[in-house]
């Protein structure tokens, strides 16, 4: 890959939005993060934050981040040009809100409420959190161009391991819980808060553990960002507390190297049917 290359697919890049001065930005949905054909749906959460805070830099406040977003996928977004508008609902002390919606050929495709404060730094006082290595072991498995899901094309810019203890579908087993446990990194820069937003949706769909497999849209996503990660590997967890018919649920927790929880992420989809 090329130094022209490593910018184009560069993630703050990709999720950059540009101003129209009028509450709206613009911005392209590229091939390298689309699942597919699909733009990939934590990378469309993380360009909505992005966007609602952009919206409050231009009203001056240059010091805030994205706390948490509720997205909605109301719409499969295609690949290229969209048109995004934030509302600041609410601007305050401590918390804002900014609601942003991302339009495509005159149709909202996805909405989110953005909530935007000063995310905290220093460490925790208590956490309960899933312990895993820091960084991937030399079994884990890389998860390449090619998922149950289609084409990833992000893993030409997302270093992406999974525990072969956990990776059943992607070695040829059936049946294995519909859990993950991973580890993520961009493979140029270091992982930001918005990074941490991504990284809570870089996982297979849980799902295919269990035989199901193809494409599983998001129906609902809430993400939460607890801190800027550290330096290093993020370490992933995902898992599902029920398939029940078409839906399926899925939690994924991520912890930076320091063993800091970063970002929660809970979402409601569609699973694809057995055997598919």
């Amino acid at each position: 890959m090329s130094a022209a290359d490593d910018t184009a697919t560069a993630f703050d890049t990709a999720i950059a939005v540009r101003s129209l001065g009028d509450g709206t930005f613009t911005a392209t949905l590229r091939a390298e993060w689309a699942v597919g054909t699909h733009p990939h749906g934590g990378f469309l959460v993380a360009m909505l934050a992005k966007t609602a805070v952009a919206a409050m830099h231009e009203r001056g406040d240059a010091s805030v981040e994205p706390l948490a977003v509720s997205t909605e996928f109301l719409h499969a977004p295609a690949l290229g040009p969209v048109l995004l508008r934030a509302d600041v609902r609410k601007v305050g002390r401590r918390v804002s809100v900014v609601a942003v919606s991302l339009e495509q050929r005159g149709r909202a495709c996805v909405e989110a409420r953005v909530t935007i404060g000063r995310l905290p730094m220093r460490r925790a006082e208590w956490t309960d959190l899933p312990q895993m290595p820091a960084e991937p072991p030399a079994s884990a498995v890389q998860l390449g161009a090619e998922t149950p899901e289609g084409p990833f094309h992000l893993s030409a810019s997302c270093d992406v391991r999974l525990d072969s203890a956990s990776a059943g579908i992607l070695l040829g087993r059936t049946g294995d819980p519909p859990r993950l446990r991973m580890w993520a990194r961009p493979r140029t820069g270091q992982a930001d808060a918005y990074f941490a937003l991504l990284a809570g949706d870089l996982n297979p769909p849980v799902v295919a553990n269990l035989g199901r497999n193809g494409w599983a849209p998001t129906v609902q996503m809430t993400s939460l960002l607890r801190t800027r990660p550290a330096p290093g590997w993020l370490r992933i967890t995902v898992e599902s507390r029920s398939v029940h018919e078409a839906w399926f649920d899925s939690d994924a927790t991520v912890v930076d190297a320091q063993g800091r929880l970063v970002s929660q992420v809970r979402q409601l989809a569609l699973a694809p049917a057995p055997g598919g």
